[in-house]
């Protein structure tokens, strides 16, 4: 079993409230939760309302289908959330 983890770091700029960063975010967890291989939450800056971080754990048979989800996650998460990535972290377990 391999396991990684996809930390994102968001800026979301002009956004007023911890509601229009819900908005924004636009249910994530909700999105990719659904996958039984992948568990995600807001890992940080969740009382921050220009900020946000989410974190995604990504199991599966190997390294390489680990990386090729977060690597969907990825690309999924930059073109659907209203906000700029601005750091990317991977760690496999």
């Amino acid at each position: 079993m391999h396991i990684g983890i996809l930390t994102l770091s968001f800026s979301l700029p002009g956004c007023s409230s911890l509601k229009e960063k819900r908005q924004r975010m636009g249910g994530l967890h909700a999105r990719f939760g659904r996958n039984p291989a992948v568990a995600v939450c807001e890992s940080g800056e969740r009382n921050r309302h220009d900020a946000s971080e989410w974190s995604f754990v990504v199991v599966a048979t190997s390294k390489r289908e680990v990386e090729s989800l977060c690597s969907q996650i990825e690309d999924k998460v930059q073109r659907t959330v209203d906000g700029r990535v601005m750091n990317i972290m991977r760690e496999f377990i």
